[in-house]
């Protein structure tokens, strides 16, 4: 059994053609499209939120797109225990959200990035880094002007401690804490990346170490849920 995969559309996301075809690729899944307005995800394994510009980015990125409607179906979603992505821009709406803690400020040195770094897998344990190896080390695609990730110490030990890091820069291209790429909530089936796996994922682009990323995606809904697993973890 496939999952099935939504992916989150506000008015200027840009990536969201890009993750839908990349799933293509990488398991023939037909995820289909979710509208910001919409007020239900029934139905879906997976939910992505992808890359772009959501409302423009005004006041700062993600700010508006925390308070569209289908967001509260994301977070229902999420507390019961589906898997939620947020890739780029998506990461930024996740923080916003408050699904996931910290935020993402503006890249040291104040330069957009547009380039391909290398990034090691921290973790297993969630829906993305699933079929992925443990300090295997890919090179992904980054596309963005905030996204440098901080959080106060607490909450950086607590990412630590509870193994929550899911990808970190091998050479940090923005400042970064910690070099952080990515992180997950406490169960793990959040997770929010600033590199792009759906744009490595074909030869004709030079990269596919994003399949390896995406292909956890695919079979969710044959796994127990993580918030199982992330009580045994904690107790």
């Amino acid at each position: 059994m496939s999952s099935r995969i939504g992916v989150v559309v506000f008015p200027g996301s840009n990536c969201e053609h890009d993750v839908v075809r990349a799933l293509g690729v990488v398991g023939g899944t037909e995820a289909e499209l979710v509208w910001h307005g919409d007020r239900s995800v029934e139905g879906f394994d997976v939910l992505v939120l992808p890359g772009g510009f959501a409302h423009g980015d005004y006041l700062r990125p993600g700010a508006l797109a925390r308070f569209s409607p289908v967001m509260e179906a994301v977070s229902r979603f999420a507390a019961d225990g589906g898997a939620v992505i947020g890739i780029c821009n998506g990461f930024q709406v996740l923080t916003e959200a408050g699904l996931l803690p910290g935020a993402l400020q503006k890249n040291k040195g104040l330069r957009f990035l547009c380039a391909t770094v290398p990034v090691t897998v921290t973790t297993t344990r969630t829906p993305l880094t699933a079929a992925a190896e443990r300090g295997a080390v890919l090179r992904l695609p980054v596309n963005h002007f905030e996204g440098n990730y901080i959080c106060d110490p607490a909450t950086l030990a607590r990412l630590r401690h509870e193994d929550r890091i899911v990808l970190r820069y091998t050479e940090n291209p923005n400042g970064s804490l910690d070099d952080i790429a990515g992180i997950c909530n406490e169960a793990g089936n959040v997770v929010g990346l600033m590199p792009h796996p759906e744009r490595a994922c074909d030869t004709l682009t030079g990269e596919t170490d994003g399949m390896s990323l995406l292909r956890g995606l695919l079979h969710v809904a044959e796994r127990p849920s993580p918030m199982g697993a992330a009580v045994s973890a904690g107790a």
